[in-house]
């Protein structure tokens, strides 16, 4: 392998702003050999804007997907991962939100953006013309970071109270969920929330655009894809004990449909493995 140099800044964004944003992070790698990377479904609905060349996508890993190019795009929840074809260099900037924030930023429940990548001037018109400039001219990551504060915050100013707000039993099955990394029953949840399962299940779908025991597979599945991409990762039966399957068989069974790749595939090919 040539050599390869891999820079990430990862930075929490302006305090009014971080129960819609969880967590900017900033990434520059060149050197590495061409491939498709994974990007693999998580509790967040991530915008990612490129610094240099358009960011070449697919709503599928090795499916048929057709590929589109953007210049900055946004992704709702998802329960597969997205292919992102790369010539081995790859720069920008990855803005994480929570289902609230598509809310306050985007102006729409994040169930609309369920399964889709979507550009970003179509949620935000020339406020994301206008980030994309920002970013690309700048030249600290701690510029850039400062730059989506600014705009981000302009963002929400903007929708005001034009959409309304989730239903709080849903955004509390949300923060129970999440705390759990997925290892709680939704059942359990839905009674301590004075709800049915099967009503609790409409609502979150109907809000997050998953539906509860869906969004806590993907909890498990990105907590065993953290362990697994550490740059010194746990064997495949720890990684499958630690992030709460009942055996490593469950744990493969969810890689293959998650990223259409067995573990030891997904491995093998993800060329940027360990890069962030």
């Amino acid at each position: 392998m040539e050599d390869h140099t891999a820079t990430g800044i990862a930075a929490r964004p302006a305090p009014s702003l971080r129960q819609y944003v969880d967590s900017y992070v900033g990434f520059d790698l060149r050197g590495f050999p061409a491939g498709v990377h994974c990007g693999p479904p998580s509790r967040a609905l991530t915008a990612v804007i490129s610094l240099s060349d358009p960011l070449e996508m697919a709503a599928g890993v090795d499916d048929g997907s057709p590929v589109t190019r953007f210049s900055s795009v946004a992704g709702g929840l998802m329960c597969r991962s997205v292919a992102i074809h790369h010539d081995g260099r790859q720069q920008g900037v990855q803005v994480s939100l929570t289902p609230r924030g598509a809310r306050a930023i985007y102006g729409m429940p994040a169930a609309e953006l369920a399964h889709r990548l979507v550009p970003l001037d179509e949620l935000l018109g020339a406020l994301a013309v206008e980030l994309v400039d920002r970013l690309r001219a700048a030249t600290t990551w701690t510029a850039r970071f400062t730059a989506l504060d600014e705009l981000l915050l302009r963002a929400v100013g903007r929708g005001g109270d034009r959409v309304p707000r989730e239903r709080p039993e849903v955004a509390e099955a949300w923060r129970r969920l999440v705390a759990a990394r997925g290892c709680v029953q939704v059942g359990a949840v839905a009674a301590e929330l004075g709800w049915s399962r099967r009503y609790l299940t409409e609502r979150f779908r109907g809000e997050v655009g998953l539906s509860p025991k869906t969004f806590a597979r993907v909890l498990r599945f990105e907590h065993a894809h953290e362990l697994a991409a550490a740059q010194d990762p746990l064997p495949w039966a720890d990684v499958a004990t630690v992030s709460g399957y009942a055996d490593q068989a469950h744990l493969v069974r969810d890689w293959r449909e998650f990223t259409n790749r067995s573990p030891t595939a997904w491995r093998r090919s993800e060329v940027l493995l360990g890069a962030r």
